[in-house]
């Protein structure tokens, strides 16, 4: 039997852990030729371990901020898997807070990582994926706070927003050739650093989960197959779309009623 991915090249960026490392397991699965990247470089390796195939999943310890790291990552995967046919701008950072509280020191780290890396590694890999004529498929972590505002998020929020402009820009420039860029905007999702959040905010909690029509959070292999399907044959005419996964939160306004039977 195929695979949907059978041995295509795929860039998993932020893969050492959450929804990287859900996405790396699942796309290989599936049967991608993954190359996991990550500056966590335990957290990756114990991605690598979890894979059981049938694709490969290869490490690479390093920091997406670096001048040289988008060739080198793009080097790499085309020397030990073939020319990309998938990028996955999963890394980034969050945790931002109102504008009048930060500084540009602040502003900056949420720019570097979260904009100006994965700006530089997109254009990195499409210029491999034109010179490969294949085609490739590239997905954009966004967040449902780059479309709706959310209290105390200023930096973080102009970011995400700019990735979901990036994207649908991206689909426009390389759509003829045969590249599709989409983006996909997570609500609340279980990670290490949410969960923490989680329990110790509870305004935090009540805000995201309360106003979740489904009443919880997501899970990071929910977000991965959602960024998969993306990826796949199965999204062919999809392009320069950002699909919401946020259990409802951001399309209803929702609190619960005194009647709802979870009440």
């Amino acid at each position: 039997m195929t695979e949907r991915f059978d041995q295509q090249a795929a860039i998993v960026t932020g893969a050492g852990s959450g929804i990287g490392r859900e996405t790396a397991l699942m796309l290989a699965r599936d049967g991608a030729d993954v190359l996991a990247v990550d500056r966590d470089e335990p957290g990756v390796v114990e991605t690598a371990k979890r894979g059981n195939g049938p694709g490969r999943i290869l490490t690479m310890h390093a920091d997406v901020t670096g001048e040289a790291t988008p060739d080198e990552i793009v080097q790499r995967c085309e020397t030990e898997l073939g020319a990309p046919r998938i990028l996955i701008n999963n890394a980034g950072i969050g945790d931002s807070r109102p504008a009048h509280l930060s500084d540009d020191k602040n502003l900056d780290g949420f720019l570097e990582v979260n904009l100006r890396a994965l700006f530089r590694l997109s254009r990195a890999t499409v210029l491999a994926m034109r010179a490969a004529g294949q085609g490739g498929s590239i997905v954009n972590l966004a967040s449902i706070f780059g479309i709706t505002g959310f209290r105390g998020s200023s930096a973080y929020s102009a970011t995400k927003a700019a990735v979901i402009g990036l994207t649908r820009n991206m689909a426009a420039d390389y759509g003829l050739d045969g590249i599709r860029v989409n983006a996909v905007a997570p609500g609340i999702i279980e990670t290490a650093l949410t969960k923490n959040r989680l329990a110790s905010n509870a305004w935090f909690s009540d805000t995201l989960v309360g106003g979740t029509p489904l009443g919880r959070v997501g899970q990071p292999e929910e977000i991965a197959a959602a960024i998969a399907f993306l990826c796949s044959a199965d999204a062919a005419y999809v392009t320069g779309h950002t699909l919401v996964v946020d259990g409802g939160y951001s399309a209803t306004h929702f609190r619960p009623h005194p009647e709802d039977p979870a009440s």
